[in-house]
């Protein structure tokens, strides 16, 4: 199932839920709207610095890990961003593959092929 790393920033009143509920409240709530889609947490931490929460979520597709950014980001109390991750075997898939690509500004196609 693809996994996704998301890092999220209470906004002021992200903060007083938190204080309010606690740091397992929230954790929980993560938990639920994980599975409410067919997926799960698999890590979920509180930081200090640029943000507050940093999570490792599974969902069954990019199309309901986008439903959670949005829905997440139109309450009001959470900015984040989510950056798909890809397992080491992905990459060597992707390594297999053919791909023909022109740079900016060149006429000439270069073709990069990997087989191993």
């Amino acid at each position: 199932m693809p996994k996704y790393l998301i890092k999220a920033s209470y906004t002021a009143e992200g903060i007083k839920g938190v204080l309010k509920e606690g740091g397992t409240s929230r954790r929980s709530a993560v938990e639920q709207l994980a599975k409410g889609l067919g997926g799960g947490v698999e890590a979920f931490y509180f930081a200090f610095g640029d943000d507050d929460v940093y999570t490792i979520l599974e969902f069954p597709d990019n199309v309901s890990a986008a439903a959670v950014s949005m829905t997440v980001c139109a309450a009001g109390a959470v900015r984040s961003t989510v950056t798909v991750l890809l397992s080491p075997e992905e990459v060597d898939q992707a390594t297999k593959q053919s791909v023909t690509y022109r740079p900016p500004g060149t006429a000439k196609r270069t073709a990069a092929t990997r087989r191993r």
